[in-house]
This record gives C-alpha cells, sequence and structure tokens, in this order.
C-alpha cells in the first residue's frame, strides 16, 4: 500500500524525519537555484572565457537540456539499486562539477562540466521527492511536506538572482558555481545517517535501449521547443520535434513489449490507467505550460516595456513566487476537509481571474497591474502543484515511486519549454499584426524591418531616428507587445477554465487527505450516469 492512500493510520514522523527533510530540502534547492543564477553570471564569464554567442546558448541550455532527458530515467533508476544510493551519487557528482564549473579554463570546458550538472541535477529531484514521501507516513504530514519540496524550487528561483548578483559584484563569475558546493557535502554527510533506503528487490535489469529512445525522444522535443521560442517558427526545429516524437512513440510501443513480455520496462505505462495518476499528471503539464509561459513574457514586459534592469524585474516576481510558496503551505490543510477536486478546480479559477487580470494592463499603467494579477496566477496554482504532485507520486505503488517522481518533473520541464514557445509564438504573431500597419509608411525601411521583428528591435531602432518619430515608433511598440501579453494570457484562461472543468469532472470521487480512499493499484469505477 502507498502511504498516502489507504484507510489504515499510518506512525505520525518524528525529529528524525523532520531533520532528514531539511536535508532534501538543500538539493532540491539547489537544481532551481543553479539554473537562476546562470542568468546573471553569463555576461561575465563569456567575457572573460572569450566565449561566442553559440557557446553562450550552451553553456546556458545544455544543464536543462541533460535534466529533462534523465529525469525518467534517473527515478526509475533510483527504484532499482537504491534512491538514497543514486541521491548521494548525484550529490558528490554535482558537487565535483560544480567545482570544474567553477575553475574551467575554456568555454568547452565549462559546457562540459554543465552537462555533467545536468546529469547530476536529474538525480536529484526525483530521488528526494520519492525519499519524502518513504520518510513521512502519515497523509496529511506527507500532503504537507510535500508543498514544502515544492517551494524549494520557488525559494531557489528567489534566491538565485540575489545571490548571485551580490557573488559576481564582490568575487570572479565562477564563485556562483561554489554555491552548490557545501550543501551537498552536507548532504553526503547526513544523509546515510537520516535518510532511508528503499528500492524495488522486484525490479529487472536497467533497458538501456529504453535510456536510449527516451533521450532520443526527449532531447529533440525540448531543443525544437527552445529553438522555436528562441527564434520562431522555422524547419529545423519543427523537423526536431516531428523527430522526437517519432522516437517517443517507438518508446511507448518498446515499454508495452517488455510489459507483455514479463520484462521490467523503463516506464511502466499501466500508471496512466490510473484516473487519478493520468488526469492530475496532464493538469500539472497544463498549467506549467499556461502559468510558467506567461510569468516568461510578463518578466520580458517588466524589462521591455516597463524598462527594468533585469534584476529589478527578478525582483517584480518576488511577490508572485512568495504567493507560490503560501499557498504550497495552505493548501494541505485546506485539503483536510475539501476534496482534491474542488480545491484544484478553485485554485485554477484563482489564477484564470489573476490571467484576466493581466488582460487590464497597459502599455503605460506600470508594473502595479502585471504583479497583481502573477500573484493570483501562483496563487492559484499552487494547491495543483504542491497536492498534485503528491497525488501522481501516491497513485504509484511504493516500487514505482522514484519513477512516478521522475515523470512529474519531466511533465514540469516540457511544460514551462511548450508554454514559452507557444505562448511566445502567438504574442510575437500579434506583436507582428499589429506592426505591420504601424511601421508601413512613417518609419524608414530598414527601421521599419527592424521594429516589426520585436520590440528589442524597435526599441534600437529608435535611436536612429528623429525624436518625435522615435517616441512615436516605440509607444506603438510597446502597445504591440502589450497586446501579445493580452493575446497569451486569453487564451491561457480559457484553457486554464477547461482543464479545471475537467478535473471536477474526472477526480471529484477522490475524498479529502486522511479521509478512506480506493486502493491506488486500482482504478476507481466510473460513476454511474
Amino acid at each position: 500500500m502507498t502511504t498516502d492512500m489507504t484507510t489504515e493510520r499510518q506512525p505520525r514522523a518524528g525529529w528524525r524525519e523532520w531533520a532528514g527533510l531539511a536535508v532534501l530540502a538543500l538539493p532540491t534547492l539547489m537544481v532551481a537555484l543553479d539554473l537562476f543564477v546562470m542568468l546573471l553570471a553569463v555576461p561575465h564569464l563569456s567575457t572573460a572565457l572569450h566565449a561566442s554567442s553559440t557557446q553562450q546558448l550552451w553553456i546556458l541550455d545544455v544543464y536543462g537540456f541533460m535534466v529533462a532527458g534523465l529525469l525518467l530515467t534517473m527515478g526509475t533508476l533510483g527504484d532499482r539499486i537504491g534512491r538514497r544510493r543514486l541521491l548521494l551519487i548525484g550529490a558528490a557528482a554535482f558537487g565535483t562539477a560544480s567545482i570544474l564549473a567553477a575553475w574551467s579554463a575554456n568555454p568547452e570546458m565549462l559546457i562540459a562540466a554543465r552537462a555533467l550538472l545536468g546529469i547530476a541535477g536529474a538525480t536529484l529531484s526525483p530521488s528526494t521527492l520519492s525519499l519524502v514521501m518513504t520518510l513521512f507516513r502519515d497523509p496529511r504530514q506527507q500532503a504537507s511536506v510535500v508543498g514544502i519540496w515544492a517551494g524549494c524550487f520557488v525559494v531557489g528561483a528567489i534566491i538565485g538572482p540575489i545571490v548571485g548578483g551580490a557573488l559576481l559584484e564582490h568575487f570572479w563569475w565562477g564563485s556562483v558555481f561554489l554555491l552548490g558546493v557545501p550543501a551537498m557535502v552536507l548532504l553526503l554527510v547526513a544523509g546515510p545517517r537520516l535518510l532511508p533506503e528503499f528500492r524495488n528487490p522486484q525490479a529487472g535489469r536497467l533497458d538501456l535501449a529504453s535510456v536510449a529512445l527516451s533521450l532520443a525522444a526527449i532531447l529533440p522535443i525540448v531543443y525544437g521547443l527552445k529553438e522555436l521560442a528562441r527564434g520562431g517558427w522555422r524547419p529545423l526545429p519543427v523537423a526536431t520535434i516531428a523527430v522526437g516524437l517519432a522516437v517517443g512513440w517507438r518508446f511507448v510501443a518498446r515499454q508495452r513489449a517488455l510489459a507483455s513480455a514479463g520484462a521490467d520496462p523503463l516506464l511502466d505505462l499501466r500508471l496512466f490507467h490510473n484516473r487519478a495518476f493520468s488526469t492530475t499528471l496532464g493538469s500539472l503539464l497544463a498549467n506549467s505550460t499556461l502559468a510558467g509561459g506567461t510569468m516568461a513574457i510578463i518578466a520580458q514586459h517588466f524589462q521591455l516595456v516597463e524598462g527594468l534592469s533585469p534584476l529589478r524585474a527578478g525582483l517584480a516576481l518576488v511577490p508572485g513566487m512568495l504567493a507560490a510558496i503560501a499557498s504550497f503551505q495552505l493548501a494541505p490543510v485546506l485539503a483536510r476537509q475539501v476534496r482534491p477536486a474542488f480545491l484544484f478546480s478553485g485554485g485554477l479559477a484563482v489564477s484564470v481571474t489573476g490571467l484576466l487580470l493581466l488582460t487590464q494592463s497597459s502599455a503605460t499603467s506600470g508594473p502595479l497591474i502585471l504583479m497583481a494579477g502573477f500573484v493570483l496566477v501562483s496563487f492559484g496554482g499552487g494547491p495543483l502543484v504542491a497536492l498534485g504532485t503528491n497525488l501522481v507520486v501516491g497513485s504509484a505503488p511504493p516500487e514505482h515511486a522514484g519513477s512516478a517522481a521522475g515523470v512529474a518533473q519531466t511533465a514540469n520541464e516540457f511544460g514551462y519549454a511548450l508554454g514559452i514557445a507557444t505562448l511566445g509564438s502567438i504574442g510575437v504573431a500579434v506583436y507582428h499584426a499589429r506592426m505591420a500597419d504601424a511601421t508601413a509608411t512613417s518609419v524608414p525601411g530598414a527601421a521599419a524591418a527592424a521594429a516589426r521583428d520585436t520590440l528589442a528591435g524597435a526599441t534600437a531602432a529608435a535611436h536612429s531616428l528623429p525624436d518625435q518619430l522615435a517616441t512615436a515608433l516605440l509607444a506603438v511598440a510597446r502597445d504591440a507587445f502589450t497586446g501579445g501579453l493580452h493575446a497569451a494570457a486569453s487564451v491561457s484562461a480559457v484553457l486554464l477554465a477547461g482543464i479545471a472543468l475537467l478535473i471536477v469532472t474526472t477526480l471529484r470521487q477522490l475524498p479529502p487527505i486522511g479521509h478512506a480512499q480506493p486502493d491506488p493499484r486500482e482504478e476507481a469505477p466510473a460513476t454511474p450516469a
């Protein structure tokens, strides 16, 4: 029986389990912090290492590529060799790769170190989440600590730019990579004492062909989505996504064949037969796509329209992130009396309200409306992110908890990349449409072409124009970009409302946390019409 889906009373955690949670919070926080701190470090290290623009992109992206591509594999590997063992191996690798990155002598060495960091980072998230579920057996405590675990990612995103900025102001660029070393050393020292070991004794050998297929499916899709977000719709990114989807179909076929032959697949597709698992996982994917993509556009709006520096733009997002952390902690308390379906859908209704508020902003209204809208979006998504992650992992049998954790984290990675690509494309399309007529006659040819392309291009073009014409061009361009934000927020609001309706329809039978629930290994019967 899994810990959060049974009727029998489970023991409540003591000081040892809470100390173990504190240890697990460190690598969780570092995965997010390492990603966000790089946003400030790239200009400094690029100058020091003489990195080309292509090398800069790889320094930024290779970490995320490796994390996304290996989350599923590492989650399943932890089920086989032991989740604590994999976590400690990953911690040692993360600390070592951090030192290599800090003292990289050239861009190629730094790219390789960042790739190693991504591989190590992929071991941390599913291992920590599955170990949290093992440490805390009481359903109500379990829901709360998963909220704390999810909040660590947000804390990392908040403090990453702040701490990174302070380090870069006083030390050399490599210092930002050393942030994770003390945390990993502490994990290696305290982990064996405080963390339990768990592995599936019945698991077979890891199917290396499935590992290769999963990488060959995930990496091209993530790469294609990032390229679409960066440069718009072009043949090569679309082709790579198509290749990834084709390989993904082959991966699914192999998993079915392995299961039919009595072997152990990398991903047990029977998990998706569970309605709670599949519906909640799909909802998490949709939320990270829509809310995450909208957040990226808001961050651009702060910089390009409001004129905030990257650091100030990051700080403007902090109230929304704090709202998410508060929601992660409040949701488990409400879930003791409110069914998950209504808590999830009610939260998404708050997010929809925030998205609609975003559509009331203008290019001259200032950042407060956007900040308030982002607070509502973040607060409303908290129940689904915290409790939904708990539900996805808890819906799986204990021997597959690592695999389920890997699937949940992969969905989040995919969702964020998909949201930036799709919602970004919507915003760009609106911008192009509005700028086409505005620059048709009044602006010289070269400046008009640059202004029609992006708002950054319009800002650069304005420097070559007379003051009055430049002011008019920038006003139109900022209005056009804001219109793109409105379109993306409107689409997200409609789709999130649909997700809320789907959740109420399919998950309404699930009782509040701590109440009697059906065995997760069996699909709950459908409600008679």
